[in-house]
């Protein structure tokens, strides 16, 4: 289900403000396709505080793996990445079915250590809302649909109060991968 409750919007400034807080920044000068890495001085461990940020903020669970992780253990190990730390063409293939033009840089025999300085803020974003994408019709504690938001971040119910239950994102990812394996999209 897509919803519309929390807008594209909405999300990057709140992606703009959790590494504004992370890198002790100002939200102000973030733009949205920023490389978090080569534009913002981001480094690996400060994946982990935005995305703790994100999970606050949206009383969401972003994923612990990435979709090259996922890939190598549904898939079998030397699927996306090969014995040289290189993505292989199938890993590209995936990358570009999951991710489309947000990252026009990935390429076959790109080393790994390369993947990240393609994050920005928008393609942060766009994860967000993947994952609240997946909010249910209904709510699971009363069964009604009164979805709302008070801060246009934490989407709960309107009838009842409980907080939106969204899938996490390991679970999303894992999820599309099937689905592309069951569609045979990539060979």
């Amino acid at each position: 289900m897509t919803q519309n409750i929390v807008t594209e919007e909405k999300v990057i400034e709140a992606v703009k403000k959790a590494v504004a807080e992370t890198l002790s920044g100002n939200a102000e000068t973030i733009q949205p396709d920023n490389s978090l890495i080569k534009d913002l001085g981001a480094e690996s461990l400060d994946f982990l505080d935005i995305n703790y940020r994100l999970e606050q903020s949206f009383g969401i669970k972003m994923a612990r793996h990435f979709i090259l992780e996922h890939i190598e253990e549904m898939f079998g190990e030397g699927t996306a990445i090969d014995e040289n730390g290189l993505l292989t063409e199938k890993a590209v293939q995936f990358l570009k079915a999951r991710y489309g033009e947000a990252f026009p840089g990935f390429r076959a025999n790109m080393d790994i250590d390369e993947v990240p300085s393609l994050f920005t803020i928008r393609t942060m974003a766009g994860g967000v809302m993947d994952i609240l994408n997946t909010l249910p019709e209904k709510c699971t504690k009363c069964g009604n649909i009164a979805w709302k938001t008070d801060d246009g971040v934490r989407v709960i119910c309107g009838s009842c109060g409980e907080s939106a239950a969204y899938m996490n994102g390991d679970d999303l990812i894992k999820e599309w991968l099937t689905k592309i394996q069951a569609d045979n999209k990539i060979c």
